[in-house]
């Protein structure tokens, strides 16, 4: 968080760390985990955490990184995303097996910490908690993009413990009614629900209703409008969220991987159009078609620090693209139908396809890590 340290996720075990000011190497965790290390996320400036196929997450404090400060079990495949929530102090972790698992960093030793399953889905991606934690999103190869309203943490979620909304496409639009309908899907619902009919009146009439608000940990179940996806169906491979919490960020393919696209969804908050059923949650504002380069492999794009910029991994570089060409607030040119991302500038240096970027969240500084295993950074001038 304070920029003082880059760290890099690699295939094999290993992980890297870099002073990205002087671009020079600073240690090689060379068995980090028994297998590829997917995902790194600081708690503070001093510790942070791993994730790996090979099922575990390892809490490391920079001040020594010798031995890791504990290794969690609890899924049973492959690890591919954490979060942390600053408030409770609860890590939160998402994996192949399904399941959305916390973790009480409060109370950890050399065997662990205390964890439970918070949430399970078919198909699980990616998962993200918005800046002040009241909402996670979780991203599915199906195409659905889940949102857990006025989250809560401590409270476990089971099957029919969580008022389940009735899935809904997404628009681009000024029309954000909701529908009943999710679109063509080959694969189902992700939710582990036996029934297929609307869910939504059945659990919102048992749940209980807080004053003012809706149920904590109430469930959205969307199928986000992609452009030329609409009878193919795609899968969400990259979620990230805006800084400031306005819109979410989604790297999609098409089922039959001959497609990829970048997309923005704005926020829409406000009263249900029913009762029972809020309206859609998110409206499609931007969007870019991607080069689709290296298929099969997932290419992580990010927001810069203020949200103004994306970059996004685009063949062997990446490009840099803005709400409009003036790099302008997204409240401040929100199109009333889905508009084209503006690419404000282009950076090649690698000679393999890349796979990752990031800003840096103090200063003007970029890095991308390419298949082959160079890791980029740049200084840019506009």
């Amino acid at each position: 968080p304070c920029r003082s340290v880059l760290t890099v996720a690699c295939e094999q075990t290993e992980v890297l760390l870099f002073d990205p000011i002087s671009s020079k190497h600073i240690k090689t965790l060379s068995e980090a985990h028994e297998d590829c290390v997917n995902n790194i996320r600081f708690l503070d400036n001093r510790l942070f955490a791993t994730c790996s196929d090979d099922t575990t997450i390892a809490l490391w404090d920079l001040r020594k990184l010798n031995t890791k400060v504990c290794t969690l079990h609890g899924h049973t495949s492959w690890v591919k995303n954490i979060e942390y929530d600053t408030n409770t102090r609860l890590l939160v972790t998402s994996g192949f097996d399904g399941n959305v698992i916390i973790w009480d960093t409060n109370r950890c030793t050399e065997d662990g910490c205390p964890h439970k399953k918070f949430f399970h889905t078919r198909f699980l991606m990616r998962m993200r908690l918005t800046p002040d934690c009241s909402k996670m999103l979780i991203s599915t190869s199906s195409g659905y993009l889940l949102i857990l309203h006025d989250l809560d943490l401590n409270k476990s979620l089971e099957v029919g413990s969580y008022p389940i909304l009735r899935a809904r496409r997404t628009t681009s639009s000024s029309d954000i009614t909701s529908s009943g309908s999710s679109g063509p899907r080959a694969v189902g619902s992700p939710c582990h629900q036996n029934d297929s009919g609307p869910l939504s009146e059945k659990h919102m009439s048992r749940s209980s209703q807080r004053e003012g608000g809706s149920p904590r940990n109430s469930l959205e179940v969307l199928t986000p409008e992609v452009p030329g996806e609409r009878d193919r169906g795609n899968c969400i491979t990259s979620l990230q969220l805006h800084p400031k919490g306005w819109a979410t960020l989604l790297r999609c393919s098409s089922n039959t991987d001959d497609q990829e696209w970048t997309c923005v969804y704005e926020f829409q908050e406000g009263a249900p159009v029913r009762p029972v059923s809020p309206r859609c949650s998110l409206r499609l504002t931007h969007c870019i078609e991607e080069a689709n380069v290296g298929r099969g492999y997932i290419k992580e794009l990010c927001f810069s620090p203020d949200g103004r910029m994306i970059s996004s991994p685009h063949g062997f570089g990446i490009r840099l693209l803005g709400f409009d060409a003036h790099c302008s607030e997204l409240v401040d040119c929100l199109p009333k139908e889905a508009s084209p991302l503006k690419e404000i500038r282009s950076l090649y240096s690698h000679k393999d396809v890349v796979l990752t970027t990031k800003f840096s969240p103090t200063h003007c500084q970029i890095a991308s890590g390419c298949l082959s295993g160079r890791v980029s950074l740049y200084q840019p001038k506009f």
